[in-house]
């Protein structure tokens, strides 16, 4: 027999409503910062205590409410945000009108406020649903909002929230977004105690506030290396702060997409923001950025999310376009600044006209363009087809074993130890040519001929010429060294002659001291140094003289994006693909001819040399057959 059907009561409606609107506490933070910024507010204080679970605290100097308002304020659907019926007229942040009772529902939600011009101030306790009525109270002016125990009336939920640091993470990250889109708003959050986030009122014209605000949430190498976007199609305009392609990260964090004020992960969006810089970075790397677009409400539905996060557009093909053309007209603009990222220099213009596999075996490719490795502050951009990996390159060198006369025992020599070895010759720097020494004839890799450009080793071998991309090949085997190591019991370490002291945001230090232990078995020794500091004692010996600060940047960045599900022994290839990356030899370093010879040995040895951590060729092989059709000698 079926159960009757009825209606839940008031008190369990705002429930489930609370369940869609605040997720966690960063929700509630979220919808109450909003009502404070369309209250007109220039300063913003924000206290959140155990991750905001025991107490939320939101002042504002806003405008304020009288005693009838607030009675309004925590009734459900009631809104001073819609000024007609129109649902798709939204032109404020908070609107749906269930931000406080439904905060309200699940927590003690007290609103102090002092309407502007009135002569004193009114409270208004709402708890676990249960609503008082408006009594006198002290305030300067503004809006003073409390919740304190949030999810004490459900504790099925409480169970859910993760641990308070990590709930004030994401209520920090919520903020930050938040203090992007408004500079002229001062902004501070702290968790009761000292230190936490302050951001004073950015002055100036808009476009020159928003970098100020943006340099002091993502750093000054955004703000040095960052180019104005301004555009505006159809009624749309687009404006904003987009990083050099040079300036590149592991994972998407930085970022940072507006509409109409409010932060969103749009896809569409994030796709035209890729397609933008698809000729600039491998697909790996991510640019750092701040796109802020303005289009009239009719024409955007921002209701198909509960926290809004998504939107949806009705021409999305005109916002597409919009965000595509604008990023790479202002890529193009920077001129010289944006070339760091490296001209097409393909053997494509080589090919021969007919497609398809030469007699000798192998398909003439693109070169690998552009420096390779992750973080090296250079890029890869276009699609290439690798080129064919000579067949079974492991397999004949199997027998061969890399030679300890190069002064490279096999695990312990590292390239990046080598001085410049160079005697200035009369030849200009870009191309050093060396005498033979090694038969070609005796490697799978052939014998090092020359260094170009500082970047490509060229070496003969018996069928015809390999060009290896040295960061690339160096990275590959840095990565494979250290998964060996790891196997036989841990990395070797050496210390910092000067220990390196690294400034990150607090989030960041927390989230690798948190790791210490795990990190320290994969050779990397930091603790903390104050907030937001953390300092680097020792680094894995296979490293060399790597860019530590930039590795520690990096691992931060994807410890957030792996969250604290899984350990890093379980995401071992990721740790160490980004460290191989920053302890290789960079594009830019002379190679002597011992060095080049030796890098050629190892990755004989090395399995999986054939490409780099990221996917693409360390080298490339050009049969002398298809050296001859070029030149048609056949």
């Amino acid at each position: 027999m079926g159960m009757p059907i009825r209606l839940l009561p008031e008190t369990l409606v705002n429930r489930i409503a609370a369940g869609e609107v605040v997720e966690r506490p960063a929700a509630a933070v979220k919808e109450l910062v909003e009502n404070a910024i369309d209250a007109g507010a220039t300063r913003i204080d924000v206290v959140a205590r155990d991750g905001g679970k025991s107490l939320i605290a939101v002042t504002d100097d806003g405008c304020g409410m009288t005693a009838d308002e607030l009675v309004l304020a925590v009734e459900r659907h009631a809104t001073s945000k819609l000024p007609g019926d129109d649902l798709l007229d939204i032109r404020s942040l908070g609107f749906r009108g269930e931000a406080l009772p439904s905060i309200g529902a699940v927590s003690c939600l007290t609103i102090t406020s002092r309407a502007r011009g009135a002569d004193s101030a009114w409270s208004l306790t709402v708890d676990a649903g249960a609503k008082g009525s408006p009594q006198p109270a002290a305030l300067a002016q503004g809006t003073r909002i409390e919740v304190r125990d949030l999810f004490a009336a459900v504790p099925a939920r409480l169970k859910f929230l993760k641990a308070s640091r990590t709930e004030y993470d994401h209520i920090a990250d919520c903020l930050e977004r938040l203090a992007m889109a408004h500079p002229g708003v001062a902004f501070t959050l702290s968790d009761g105690g000292r230190g936490g986030l302050r951001l004073s009122a950015a002055q100036g014209d808009l476009l020159d506030a928003r970098l100020t605000r943006l340099g002091a949430l993502m750093g000054r190498d955004f703000q040095e290396n960052a180019v104005p976007v301004t555009a505006a199609r159809e009624g749309v305009t687009l404006a904003g702060w987009i990083g050099l392609p040079t300036l590149h990260r592991p994972t998407a964090k930085h970022q940072h997409l507006f509409v109409n004020g409010r932060p969103v992960r749009d896809k569409l969006m994030v796709g035209a923001v890729r397609a933008a810089y698809a000729d600039f970075l491998p697909r790996d790397r991510h640019p750092m950025l701040a796109l802020f677009l303005d289009i009239d409400p009719q024409e955007v539905d921002v209701n198909v999310h509960p926290a809004k996060a998504e939107v949806r557009f009705r021409d999305q093909g005109l916002v597409r376009g919009l965000i595509v053309g604008s990023l790479k007209h202002a890529l193009a603009e920077a001129g010289h600044r944006a070339s760091t990222t490296v001209g097409l220099a393909t053997l494509g213009a080589l090919r021969p006209e007919q497609s398809g596999e030469t007699d000798s075996g192998f398909t003439p490719s693109p070169l690998p363009y552009g420096r390779s490795g992750g973080g090296s502050g250079n890029s890869w951009g276009g699609s290439y087809t690798p080129a064919t990996v000579p067949r079974g390159l492991a397999e004949r060198s199997a027998a061969f074993q890399a030679p300890t006369q190069t002064g490279l025992p096999p695990l312990q020599g590292r390239l990046s130890g080598f001085g410049n070895g160079f005697a200035p010759s009369a030849r200009p720097p870009e191309y050093r040519a060396h005498k033979p020494e090694p038969p070609p004839d005796s490697h799978p890799l052939g014998a090092a001929r020359a260094q170009v450009h500082t970047t490509y080793i060229v070496a003969q071998t018996r069928e015809g010429i390999v060009i290896v991309d040295q960061h690339a090949a160096h990275e590959r085997l840095v990565y494979e060294r250290m998964k060996a190591a790891l196997l036989e019991g841990g990395v070797k370490r050496q210390a910092l002659l000067i220990p390196e002291l690294i400034e990150l945001d607090e989030p960041s230090a927390n989230r690798l001291l948190a790791r210490s232990a795990e990190l320290a078995e994969l050779g990397l020794v930091i603790e903390g140094f104050g907030h937001g500091c953390v300092m680097v004692r020792e680094v894995p010996a296979l490293l060399g003289q790597s860019d530590v600060k930039n590795l520690i940047r990096d691992l931060a960045e994807e410890l957030s994006e792996l969250g604290d599900a899984l350990s890093l022994k379980e995401r071992l290839e990721e740790v160490c693909a980004t460290m191989a990356c920053h302890g290789s030899v960079r594009a830019g370093r002379t190679l002597s001819v011992d060095e080049m010879n030796a890098l050629l040995r190892q990755m004989e040895a090395t399995p999986h040399s054939g490409q780099c951590n990221h996917g693409r060729p360390t080298y490339v092989e050009l049969k002398l057959a298809d050296i001859e059709r070029l030149f048609g000698r056949r």
